[in-house]
């Protein structure tokens, strides 16, 4: 029996912004889930409450990681958090290698 494979994806600006309800609305979660990555050091809006969060690019990106995540291996949001900084940074390490590559070829 095969299975069906639906891929959606947004082409964003990496200017642009969102508040929490485009956000919640892009990633198809509720706002108290957003919210729940924010507690938790997921997600960093700028602004003082959750009505006047602003959204960047990269939270954009790290929210969508994150519910994959928690979506394939059940992980807690903490351990989402743990998991999106250990990704972020082997991906600026094989930045910063593949630099350095081209500087010494």
């Amino acid at each position: 029996m095969k299975q069906e494979l639906t891929i959606s994806s947004v082409i964003i600006d990496e200017s642009q912004t969102f508040t929490i309800y485009e956000l919640s609305t892009t990633c198809q979660v509720c706002a108290e889930e957003i919210i729940e990555m924010v507690e938790y050091g997921l997600l960093t809006p700028q602004g003082e409450v959750p009505e006047v969060w602003i959204f960047s690019a990269r939270d954009l990106r790290r929210s969508q990681k994150a519910l994959r995540l928690q979506q394939d291996f059940q992980i807690n949001l903490p351990g989402l958090a743990l998991s999106l900084d250990l990704l972020e940074e082997i991906e600026q390490l094989r930045a910063e290698l593949n630099h350095f590559k081209k500087l010494y070829k």
